[in-house]
């Protein structure tokens, strides 16, 4: 009978998109998670069923959502998604004798009791009365139409590649395994020569020489060792490098979209799945490798030895695999916990750090500290299960082990006494099977990095299968149009989230070349937005952005970037000197530029009463900065990078009048002949805009000078007349 669909869900919020592809691949359909993920509307919180049942559809399902008893989900056509524990998503694909099917992204294929599953869907116990909540998917003819996504990301057989490249270090490791092995393989022999021989015959000249021979053995094993160990140490760090640097690189190609749905220790936790990949690369698979040659050449000569004894070997060590893989399914499920426990504990330890001054003003030490504990209580429970699957498995793995042992012992022994075999060869065969017991040991070790590394990648291939922000599949220009005015034509926009109003409805604004256009309006009606997606952080979901004649999106990012310069409210200063902070990216800052932005963002006395001045260091690592500081930091980044478009969000919102009255003549000569946006609460600020416009809950309520807006009367005139005190 053939097993309904599973698939694993990466993270915690990703059970909604993971059980619609388990329900589609019941169907015969593969989606790819990412493009579900888009499609339902995935933020940093996770999916709403109206979320799934909207990306259902876009894949040619037809939807229902309803709230049911026990009684009337009989008459349901399964599967089914069942809200689950009130915070998750399962697939209900089976009931039968009293028992619940349930295909869980979080533990796999799990069957329950009535009174489980009722507590699990309805969260209650109060039996027939409850109500529980699912979403009815049924194929419609369009969804069948749809072509299976192509499985993409990194694999296995990728992998070697970063192993080929020290293909010449490896050769030579393998020589020293090959010369290792050869080594071993002549201590047995002389061991049975040692008793059988030299002792048995009393003959001490002969024992010295045995010795002797052994002795230069083992130096030269140790030689080897010694060898490899420093050849393995130079592979596996450059290895570590180069698999952490690509994961980087792809990570800084991705659009800002996925750094908003994605939680900062879910991204730590991936990095530190790099070092699992590298551990399997360099140690697992490497010796194993030398442990295949070790178990064939010592399996030849301990059947040369004894044919009974080697099948006794091996039926007991074929049984102690068949032990330990039973373990393997239940320590995926293991790991799948312990990186969400492991993100989450991350993230709370980055909180606690940095939001301290936060947890501090509002005294909820207490409440924090309790916060984490509970991630602590998390982890601690993982620890026990982790450890008791470990020592069940062990306990097993023991028994068969020590019993083959035991038994091999008593048969030699035996073999001893009835005269079929001489003391040496017992001792030979009881080091030969001292030698066989490792490599058996250290291929099912193998299977179970081998399985780590499988589960590593499957989490980064989800990093991975994502589209590049300028994809190199398509060719973007890297020259600005003759007209560089901005033209934003029916524009509308809302973040991530089924059932989200948009942010921008219908937005209609012309931003002249060589014009200053400001942006007001009350907080939240969509002023920082439209910054964002002229920085191109977000597409339009509606409408498009145009440059003179060209679309933006036939621009290069990176291109783009570069001219354009910003201040952001959130804007980031980093632990490094002040002259870096300013001239970011640059390892030689051209001074003149350098002290020409200190100058116009007022921060010349700061900075020449700083010991080393621009070589001050500043962040979360040096001195600490006043917001106002910060502030004209990034103004003078800005302009430092002296740009063809000017971005500022909130620039001077932290300065005192006196310094944002400097700052802004300072900038009136800056900004001739740029094309600029300024998005801010304080009217001073925009007042000598060439245009004003005026943002009320996404959609444009008035556009105009600041003149003609305050003579007008209207929404700008009661902003100016809040701040100013204009009077009736």
């Amino acid at each position: 009978m053939k097993t309904f669909p599973f698939y694993k869900q990466p993270d915690q919020m990703d059970c909604g998109p993971t059980c619609l592809r388990i329900i589609a691949k019941y169907y015969g359909r593969t989606f790819s998670l990412q493009r579900l993920r888009e499609q339902s509307g995935i933020s940093r919180e996770g999916v709403s069923l109206l979320g799934i049942s909207e990306a259902a559809e876009k894949i040619g399902f037809r939807t229902t959502g309803v709230r049911l008893t026990l009684e009337t989900l009989s008459d349901v056509e399964l599967p089914v998604i069942l809200h689950w524990n009130q915070n998750h998503f399962v697939v209900l694909y089976k009931v039968k004798n009293g028992s619940y099917y349930i295909s869980d992204p979080a533990k796999g294929l799990m069957s329950y009791k009535e009174t489980e599953f009722l507590k699990g869907w309805t969260n209650s116990n109060k039996g027939d009365e409850s109500n529980g909540i699912l979403l009815g998917l049924e194929p419609t003819p369009s969804f069948y139409s749809q072509e299976n996504d192509k499985e993409a990301g990194i694999k296995l057989t990728y992998l070697a590649g970063y192993l080929f490249k020290y293909r010449q270090l490896i050769l030579q490791l393998f020589i020293g395994l090959g010369v290792g092995s050869l080594l071993q393989l002549i201590l047995p022999f002389l061991t049975q020569s040692l008793v059988d021989t030299g002792i048995n015959t009393r003959n001490l000249s002969f024992v010295y020489i045995i010795l002797i021979a052994q002795t230069m053995l083992f130096l030269g094993r140790l030689s080897v060792e010694f060898i490899r160990s420093w050849i393995l140490l130079h592979i596996s760090t450059r290895l570590n490098i180069s698999i952490l640097t690509d994961f980087i690189i792809k990570l800084m190609k991705l659009p800002m979209s996925f750094f908003d749905t994605k939680m900062t220790g879910d991204i730590m936790q991936r990095m530190s799945d790099q070092g699992r990949i590298q551990s399997f690369l360099t140690g697992s698979t490497l010796s194993v490798v030398f442990s295949m040659f070790n178990l064939i050449t010592f399996s030849v000569v301990l059947a040369w030895y004894s044919t009974s004894i080697f099948l006794i070997f091996l039926g007991s060590s074929l049984l102690y695999t068949l032990w330990i893989i039973v373990f393997l399914r239940q320590r995926r499920v293991l790991d799948f916990k312990r990186f969400d426990i492991s993100a989450k504990n991350q993230s709370a330890i980055m909180q606690l750090i940095g939001g301290m001054q936060e947890i501090k003003l509002n005294n909820c030490e207490q409440q924090k500290r309790w916060e984490w504990e509970g991630i602590q209580a998390n982890l601690f429970k993982y620890s026990v299960r982790s450890l008791s699957l470990g020592q069940f498995q062990q306990a097993g793995a023991f028994f068969i082990n020590e019993g083959k042992n035991i038994l091999i012992t008593f048969i030699v022994a035996k073999s001893v006494i009835d005269g079929q075999l001489t003391l040496g060869g017992m001792m030979a065969i009881q080091y030969i099977i001292g030698q066989l017991n490792s490599p058996i040991e250290q291929m099912l070790a193998f299977l179970q990095q081998l399985q780590d590394a499988k589960i590593s990648l499957e989490r980064l291939n989800e990093i991975h299968e994502m589209e590049d922000e300028e994809p190199s599949s398509r060719t973007f220009s890297h020259t600005l149009p003759l007209n560089t005015s901005i033209t934003l034509s029916n524009v509308t926009f809302g973040y991530p989230g089924a059932g989200n109003e948009p942010i921008l409805k219908g937005i209609d604004i012309v931003i002249e070349n060589g014009k200053t256009t400001a942006i007001v309006g009350m907080s939240g009606s969509g002023k920082t937005t439209i910054l964002k997606m002229l920085l191109r952080f977000y597409k339009p979901q509606k409408g498009e952005i145009r440059i003179g004649a060209s679309t933006i999106d036939e621009i290069g990012y990176k291109y783009w970037r570069s001219q354009c310069g910003t201040v952001m409210q959130d804007g980031y200063i980093f632990s490094d000197t002040i002259a870096k902070n300013i001239a970011v990216g640059q390892e030689n800052p051209d001074i003149p530029k350098l002290l020409n932005a200190v100058r116009m963002a007022n921060i010349m006395e700061f900075v020449q009463g700083l010991p080393l001045g621009l070589n001050t260091k500043i962040g979360q690592e040096g001195n600490g900065i006043s917001q106002g500081q910060r502030q004209r930091i990034l103004i003078a980044r800005a302009v430092y990078k002296d740009p063809e478009y000017i971005f500022f969000d909130e620039a001077t919102n932290a300065l005192d009048a006196n310094n944002e009255t400097i700052i802004m003549e300072n900038l009136e000569d800056f900004f001739i002949g740029k094309t600029v946006v300024i998005v801010a609460h304080r009217l001073s600020t925009v007042k000598n805009a060439d245009q004003i416009i005026v943002l009320n809950r996404g959609v444009i309520s008035e556009q105009g000078t600041h003149k003609e807006l305050t003579n007008r009367g209207g929404e700008y005139y009661q902003l100016v007349k809040n701040q100013l005190e204009l009077g009736n």
